[in-house]
């Protein structure tokens, strides 16, 4: 991403709104302000970076070095609007009949998934987007020097067995979690964990409760205490090509916790699906847009990342973004 401003070509008086200044929408910007063209990054939150700055624990990749290749873009030209909530702020519509000729979304999948269980509003159950986020950008991790408190109490279970929950447990133990454990409903052969993220969080310590499943949140004066599960079995294959965890009956018991993280999933941003109408989604709510250009359903704006594919890695965020900027720059001259 790091490119020198020298490197970017003479300017061609077409302008790019980018929605969402993640690794979708950062690749955009830097692409096509290289080839030329002004570029506007509209972020969300006060930071740019989106997964990068909120949902990648720092012991993993310093927030330094996040912000410096965005510096990066900056220096080429590129702007950078931050605290932009595109869908109330501006609409991709009024982007369109504004200033811009074409409009990248980059929003990600940024909708936490809870389990419909009672007792998730309890004080100490987080869904591992807010408990990240508050660590990553809000620096709970240097409490009382940033006012952003996390307590996790001596021991945190979080729930799921992906990256990010790999990721949760771990920064939990540098929050001073004695106890970090990770209840997963299948089995060690089905974690969707890369082998070496599990790997590092057994190194550290992290204990994994499998074949367990929570099915209540106990708590007392609002605050959470313990953990209602059941013991799972494997049946049969389900749409995702793993057999399906199936409870035993009789098998429910309780874990004793001051911290629950919830990491079994996101959805796609819903705002700017909600706010711009003739943009066709699938039946996920993510946005439906050509895996080879981007383009949607709507002339000139172009989708990329989480938001169409679902949650899935940094490196294909930033190839749909490689491939929308071809598309775009081919559309534009």
């Amino acid at each position: 991403m790091h490119v020198p401003p020298s490197m970017h070509e003479s300017d061609t008086g077409k302008r790019i709104a980018v929605i969402g200044a993640g690794p979708a929408g950062l690749t955009v910007a830097g692409e096509m302000r290289r080839r030329g063209h002004a570029v506007t990054i509209f972020e969300l939150l006060h930071v740019a970076g989106g997964v990068l700055m909120y949902g990648i624990p720092e012991f993993r990749l310093p927030k330094a070095i996040v912000q410096r290749e965005i510096g990066a873009l900056c220096e080429m030209g590129v702007n950078i609007e931050v605290n932009m909530v595109i869908g109330r702020t501006h609409t991709v519509q009024e982007l369109l009949d504004g200033d811009y000729d074409a409009v990248f979304i980059g929003t990600g999948a940024g909708l936490p998934r809870f389990l419909g269980v009672p007792g998730e509003s309890l004080n100490g159950v987080f869904s591992a987007n807010e408990f990240l986020t508050r660590i990553n950008l809000m620096k709970a991790y240097l409490f009382p020097e940033y006012d952003t408190p996390i307590k996790v109490g001596e021991r945190v279970v979080t729930v799921g067995g992906g990256n990010v929950a790999m990721d949760s447990s771990r920064t939990a133990l540098r929050l001073g979690a004695r106890e970090s454990v990770i209840v997963y409903r299948r089995s060690e052969a089905e974690l969707p964990a890369r082998g070496e993220e599990v790997h590092h969080a057994k190194e550290e310590g992290i204990q994994f409760q499998l074949l367990t499943n929570p099915i209540e949140f106990i708590g007392e004066n609002g605050n959470l205490k313990a953990i209602r599960c059941i013991k799972m079995e494997l049946g049969e294959l389900d749409d995702s090509g793993r057999r399906r965890p199936v409870p035993i009956e009789g098998t429910e018991f309780e874990i004793e916790a001051t911290t629950v993280v919830i990491a079994v999933g996101n959805g796609p941003h819903p705002l700017i699906p909600q706010t711009t109408p003739h943009l066709d989604l699938n039946r996920w709510g993510s946005i439906v847009a050509d895996p080879e250009t981007g383009l949607t359903s709507i002339r000139s704006v172009y989708a990329g990342g989480d938001i169409v594919t679902g949650a899935a890695t940094v490196i294909e965020a930033m190839g749909a973004g490689k491939r929308a900027a071809q598309a775009m720059h081919a559309f534009l001259t």
